[in-house]
C-alpha cells in the first residue's frame, strides 16, 4: 500500500523523499561488532594468531579508526572473557536463590552452559581457550572468578548428595565431568543439527545425571 500523503504537505509528482538520518538504536554498535567478530577470529585462529589489521579487514574499518572504539587486543580479550564470567557468575547466583531442588538447579546450570555455547559460542570459545593470554591483573581476576564459579557450582552437587538427591560421589569428579561433558557442543552442535536446542539439552542432562542404564 503507498503511503498517504501528510495532510498541507505539497506533493511533487516524481520527487526524492528527504532522507532522515538513521535512529541512534538503529545504528550498528561499532564497539559490539568489533567484539563480536574478535571473538569469531579468535576463535578460527587464537588470540596470538590474529592481528588488529585482520580484525579491521574484517569489520571494514581501517585499523587506525578502530583505535577509537578500543584500546588493543588485550582490551578485546578481557571484555570477552570477563562478559561470559560474569554471566555464568550471576546466573549462579540467581540459581541459588530459587526455591528448586538441587538437582533442578544443577540442570538449570547445565542448560546455561549448553545454551551460551549455541548462542554466544565464539565467545565462550575464547573464555575456555585464550583466558591464559589475558594480562594481569586481569588474568588473576579471571581465574579467581572462574574458581569461585567452581566452588559454587560444587557447592550445589554437595548440597544435593546431603540432601539424598544425588549419589554419594566424589564432588570434584562430579563437577569436572559434567563441566567436561558440556564443553564438546561448542565443537559438533550447529543449527539444522537433528536435535533442537532444547532436545539437545534434555539429553545431555538425562546421560549426565541418570546414565543409559534403566
Amino acid at each position: 500500500m503507498t503511503p498517504k500523503p501528510i495532510a498541507g504537505a505539497p506533493a511533487t509528482e516524481g520527487a526524492t523523499p528527504e532522507k532522515h538520518p538513521e535512529p541512534s538504536s538503529r545504528r550498528p554498535n561499532r564497539r559490539q561488532l568489533i567484539l563480536d567478530e574478535a571473538a569469531k577470529l579468535f576463535k578460527q585462529k587464537g588470540f596470538g594468531g590474529t592481528s588488529m589489521r585482520d580484525l579491521a579487514r574484517e569489520v571494514g574499518m581501517e585499523a587506525a579508526s578502530m583505535y577509537n572504539h578500543i584500546k588493543s587486543k588485550d582490551e578485546i580479550l578481557d571484555l570477552i572473557c570477563t562478559r561470559i564470567a560474569h554471566t555464568y557468575i550471576s546466573q549462579l547466583a540467581d540459581i541459588e536463590q530459587t526455591e528448586a531442588s538441587y538437582a533442578d538447579k544443577v540442570k538449570a546450570l547445565i542448560r546455561l552452559h549448553i545454551r551460551l555455547m549455541i548462542e554466544d559460542g565464539p565467545a565462550v570459545s575464547v573464555a575456555n581457550h585464550d583466558w591464559k593470554y589475558l594480562p594481569e591483573p586481569q588474568l588473576t581476576q579471571f581465574k579467581e572468578a572462574r574458581k569461585n564459579y567452581e566452588k559454587g557450582f560444587a557447592r550445589l552437587i554437595e548440597q544435593g548428595i546431603a540432601a539424598g538427591e544425588f549419589q554419594p560421589i566424589n564432588v570434584s569428579v562430579a563437577l569436572f565431568t559434567i563441566l567436561s561433558a558440556v564443553r564438546w557442543v561448542e565443537l559438533w552442535y550447529r543449527p539444522g543439527r537433528e536435535l533442537s536446542a532444547e532436545e539437545l539439552e534434555d539429553h545431555i542432562i538425562t546421560m549426565l545425571l541418570t546414565g543409559l542404564a534403566k
